[in-house]
């Protein structure tokens, strides 16, 4: 029997597949759907102090190769995600909370919060948010990466993961690694999209959406390379007892299996959840397994992590 369970924080997880912050996880009912469907989890919209609105429509397109978007971090506020934590137990799924205040002690707030909830498994802190007009990304500057781990480690209770941008040179890999490896880190979630990309409508000669003229955070197909660069580098450099999350062009069994055999214990579904809805964690699942039964392999640790370079 091809199992595709995993252990991602200490939690366990009944398949391996599961949403990304940001598709179909902002309201009650999405989160309901997603605990319905066959994803492993339930992970929650990157959560702020207040509810956000966010940034201007059409903030989100899809092309053939993937997608575009600036959405700006709508969301319920995080009290919304706490609350809601009773009605996720009902599903028998981990329950994790996607964090991204707006500053340090927006975020120290909200997990000092977040802390006393049963029904809240892990927290994954948003490093990454490409789509904020006038804010950087805190995981391109590493010692505002280590100050504000510092500030939420004196606040945490559950476990604990980081969801990063994506990485382009081998001195910011070990950079970031150096500051993680300092900290007890449960999992490490790569990547965010790609920021600030740009797609033109030749037609109408024109951006595809509205906010910040035009530029936003690429996803889809087209990132799956440098998610997979992000996987296997993490993979190596992390301390052995933190889990990779793989995230970035996984639309099909496939997808999933590179990002596994790269050193993810589990995945993460963005563009696709959009495209296609909650049926697809199943049908990926699907052919995840056929993948696995062609080669003899009985469960995903049979070959996580086991990429061969060229002799």
């Amino acid at each position: 029997m091809t199992s595709l369970k995993t252990t991602i924080a200490g939690l366990e997880l009944e398949t391996c597949i599961y949403n990304a912050s940001g598709p179909l996880c902002t309201t009650a009912e999405e989160l309901d759907d997603l605990g319905q469907s066959m994803a492993g989890a339930i992970l929650s919209k990157s959560a702020t102090l207040e509810y956000r609105a966010g940034n201007e429509k059409p903030r989100y397109y899809e092309t053939g190769w993937g997608s575009i978007n600036s959405m700006g971090l709508p969301n319920e506020g995080y009290k919304f995600y706490a609350d809601y934590a009773k009605q996720a137990a009902q599903y028998g799924k981990p329950y994790i909370v996607s964090v991204s205040g707006m500053g340090f002690e927006d975020n120290a707030t909200i997990i000092k919060h977040l802390a006393g909830n049963e029904n809240i498994k892990a927290i994954e802190l948003n490093l990454s948010c490409p789509n904020l007009p006038g804010k950087p990304q805190t995981g391109y500057d590493f010692e505002q990466s280590r100050a504000l781990l510092n500030r939420v480690f004196e606040v945490a209770q559950q476990p604990l993961g980081v969801k990063l941008p994506p990485y382009f040179d081998m001195p910011h890999f070990e950079m970031m690694a150096e500051v993680l490896n300092d900290f007890p880190i449960s999992f490490a979630t790569c990547i965010n999209s790609i920021g600030n990309g740009l797609v033109i409508d030749t037609d109408q000669e024109c951006v595809v959406i509205k906010p910040k003229k035009g530029f936003g955070g690429i996803g889809g197909d087209f990132i799956k390379p440098t998610a997979l660069a992000n996987v296997r580098k993490f993979y190596t450099l992390l301390k052995k007892d933190v889990d990779i999350i793989g995230v970035g062009g996984i639309k099909n069994g496939m997808d999933a299996f590179e990002h596994i055999l790269c050193g993810a214990s589990a995945v993460q579904i963005g563009t696709q959840l959009m495209r296609e809805g909650t049926g697809c964690f199943a049908r990926i699942a699907g052919e995840l397994q056929e993948i696995m039964n062609k080669k003899g392999y009985s469960s995903i640790n049979d070959f996580k992590g086991k990429l061969k370079d060229m002799e």
